[in-house]
C-alpha cells in the first residue's frame, strides 16, 4: 500500500503534556455556558492501534469527569478541568463518550474513531489470449480486506485511462465493467488499483494496483475518414479542421492530405493506437468568400480514402453603436443633462442593423436615433441588432452601449417625510433618500442647533431632537434641501398631563379663595355665635389687635 500523501496528524500517541496543554485553554469572559471537549475529534487510527483521548471542560470546579467506551481505557493522567484516557487495541470502528457534571448540570460530549486497514490482494482476472474486435470484453477485479469499505474504492484502468471507479462492496468486494473492443486496445494493459481515501481524515491517499495484463485485437476492416469542419467561416478568422480514420493496422505508415479548395494546408498527423488522426488550420480571405470545398485524403498502401464537406466564407463585420456629444468620459460614455446625443448602429455590407427595435430603412445602412439628455437616461443602454443570412442560417451580433448623464442631487419627497410624530427615547430611523449623478452625500441638521440626524440609520430619539430640520443633498453638480419637521412628545400622554394640570389649578384656586372668605367674614362680624335657645350676645374684643385664630396660609 503506497500513500500519495503524508500522513498528516496520523494516530500516533502525542506527547501527553502537548495534548493536555491544549485542553487546559478556559473562556475568561464570566456568564458563558460551560462546555465539554473530547480530543481528538473523530480520528483515524490503524486496527489494533492505540489512541490517547482527553476530556476536558472550562467548568471552573467539575465535579468528575470520566469517558465511556466499549474499549479497553486506562486513564493516565488528569488535572482540576480534564482527564486523559489511554485506549488500546482498537479493532473496530467506536464512538467514545466524555461525561461530566457542573453546577449540578451534566455534559457530554463524544467523538467517533475509525479503524482503518490496507487491502490484502489486488488481482485482476486473466483476459482472452485474442479478443475479437467490436465484442464486449468484460474486466474483472477482486479486492481482499480493506477498511473503512466507505473510503474504499475499486479502479479498472485501461493503461493511465480510467475505465471504471466503484465503491468496494462486501468480501471479498468484485468489480466489473464492460468494454467494447476495439483497435486501438491492440498491445494495451489493464490493471485494477484499489484506492483507500484518508485525505478528509488528515492521512493520505493509499494505492494498491494488480499486476497489468496485456490484450491483443484482431480484424481489419476497411473504414472511411471522418471529417470535422465548421459550417461558415468569416473572413479574416481561423477555423480548426479535423479528419480521423480508425481501425488502421499499422497506422503510423498512413498518409493524410487536407486542402481548402486547391490551396493544400500544413496538416499535423497523430497517430495513436490503431487511429489516425490529421488536424489543419483554414484561414479564410476574402477572395475566397462564398462556397467553398474542403477535402481528406488518406492513402495506406495502395489504397486511398477521400471525404469533401463545404465551407461557407462570408463577411460579416461589426455592428459598432457610436455616441456623439459632449462626451466627458471616453471609457463610460457620460454627458452633462440637457446634451443632445446622436446614436448610430452600423455593420457591413448586406447586413440588416437594428437600433433600439428601430430598423435601419435597408440592409447594408446605418440606423440612428437622437436624445436629449436627461436623468431618465442615466445608465441608458442602447442596443444593437445586426442579422445576416448566409447558406439559408440567419447570423446574429449584438452589441450595446450604456450612456451615463450628470444630473444635480434631488430629494425625493415621496421618499423623505417631512413632518415626522415621535415619542421620545424610541428608536426611529429617518427615512431620506437622495438621487443624482454622480452619487449625492444626504445630511440632515436641526436649523436652531445644528446637530445632525443619522439619516437611513436607526437611532434613539430624545426631546431635545425636536425642532425643524434642514436636509440637504450635495454633489458636484449642485445642492437640492428639504425642510422636515421632527415633533417629539413626551412619553406621558399630553390629555393625562394636561388633566392633572387643570385639577391642580381648580384646586389652588378653590383653597384660595375659601381662605380668603373666611378671613373676609371673620374681620366683618367680629362676634361669636352661641347657640342657648334664640338669645345671641355681641362680644367685643378686649385687643382688638389680637388674632383670635390662626389663619391658612
Amino acid at each position: 500500500m503506497v500513500p500519495l500523501g503524508p500522513l498528516h496528524g496520523a494516530c500516533r500517541t502525542l506527547p501527553i503534556s502537548l495534548l493536555l496543554g491544549c485542553c487546559l485553554l478556559s473562556p475568561d469572559v464570566q456568564g458563558q455556558e460551560y462546555l465539554l471537549r473530547v480530543e481528538p475529534q473523530d480520528p483515524v487510527v490503524p486496527a489494533r492501534g492505540s489512541l490517547l483521548v482527553n476530556c476536558s471542560t472550562d467548568c471552573p470546579d467539575p465535579e468528575f469527569i470520566t469517558l465511556e467506551t466499549s474499549l479497553l481505557k486506562e486513564p493516565v493522567s488528569n488535572g482540576r478541568s480534564w482527564m486523559a484516557f489511554q485506549l488500546s487495541n482498537v479493532t473496530g470502528d467506536s464512538k467514545v463518550l466524555c461525561v461530566s457534571f457542573c453546577n449540578g448540570s451534566q455534559m457530554t460530549s463524544s467523538s467517533d474513531i475509525t479503524v482503518y486497514r490496507f487491502p490484502e490482494r489486488v488481482e485482476l482476472a486473466a483476459l482472452s489470449p485474442w479478443q475479437p474486435v467490436g465484442e464486449n470484453l468484460t474486466l474483472r477485479c477482486w479486492v481482499a480486506g480493506g477498511a473503512p469499505r466507505t473510503h474504499l474504492s475499486m479502479l479498472l484502468f485501461r493503461g493511465e485511462e480510467e475505465l471504471s471507479r466503484q465503491q468496494a462492496v462486501g468480501e471479498p468486494a468484485e468489480v466489473t465493467t464492460t468494454v467494447l473492443a476495439s483497435r486501438d486496445d491492440h498491445g494495451a494493459n489493464f490493471s485494477c488499483r484499489s484506492e483507500l481515501d484518508l485525505r478528509p481524515q488528515g492521512l493520505g491517499l493509499f494505492q494498491n494496483s494488480s499486476a497489468p495484463r496485456q490484450l491483443r485485437t484482431f480484424v481489419l476492416p476497411v473504414t472511411s475518414p471522418r471529417l470535422t469542419v465548421p459550417r461558415f467561416l468569416e473572413v479574416g478568422t481561423s477555423g480548426p479542421l479535423a479528419c480521423s480514420l480508425d481501425e488502421l493496422f499499422p497506422a503510423s505508415e498512413a498518409q493524410v492530405q487536407l486542402a481548402l479548395g486547391n490551396q493544400m494546408l500544413n496538416t499535423s498527423v497523430l497517430s495513436q493506437g490503431d487511429t489516425l488522426t490529421a488536424t489543419a488550420t483554414a484561414t479564410a480571405s476574402a477572395e475566397q468568400e462564398g462556397a467553398r470545398e474542403i477535402v481528406c485524403n488518406v492513402t495506406l498502401g495502395s489504397e486511398s480514402r477521400e471525404i469533401r464537406k463545404n465551407l461557407t466564407i462570408y463577411s460579416f463585420w461589426g455592428p459598432t453603436v457610436n455616441l456623439s456629444g459632449t462626451i466627458v468620459n471616453l471609457t463610460e460614455p457620460t454627458v452633462p443633462e440637457g446634451t443632445t446625443v446622436n446614436v448610430t448602429c452600423a455593420a457591413g455590407a448586406r447586413v440588416q442593423v437594428t437600433l433600439d427595435g428601430v430598423p435601419a430603412v435597408a440592409p447594408g445602412q446605418l440606423a440612428q436615433l437622437q436624445i436629449n439628455a436627461t436623468e431618465r437616461d442615466d445608465r441608458r443602454s442602447f442596443f444593437c441588432n445586426a442579422t445576416l443570412e448566409v447558406d439559408g442560417i440567419i447570423l446574429r451580433r449584438n452589441r450595446s452601449v450604456q450612456l451615463h448623464v450628470l444630473y444635480g442631487p434631488k430629494i425625493d419627497p415621496a421618499k423623505c417625510p417631512q413632518h415626522l410624530t415621535w415619542k421620545d427615547r424610541t428608536i426611529h430611523v429617518l427615512q431620506c433618500q437622495a438621487r443624482g449623478n454622480p452619487e449625492p452625500q444626504l445630511q440632515c441638521f436641526q436649523e436652531s442647533s445644528g446637530f445632525q440626524v443619522p439619516v437611513g440609520i436607526p437611532f434613539r430619539v430624545r426631546l431635545n431632537y425636536n425642532g425643524t430640520y434642514c436636509c440637504r443633498a450635495v454633489s458636484s453638480q449642485g445642492t437640492h434641501t428639504l425642510t422636515v419637521v421632527m415633533n417629539v412628545q413626551d412619553r406621558n400622554s399630553p390629555v393625562v398631563t394636561i388633566f392633572m394640570a387643570v385639577l391642580a389649578i381648580l384646586g389652588l384656586v378653590t383653597v384660595i379663595a375659601a381662605s380668603l372668605h373666611i378671613f373676609r367674614v371673620r374681620k366683618r362680624n367680629d362676634s361669636y355665635h352661641v347657640n342657648q335657645g334664640s338669645t345671641w350676645l355681641p362680644l367685643t374684643s378686649k385687643r382688638p389687635n389680637e388674632v383670635l385664630g390662626e389663619e391658612p396660609s
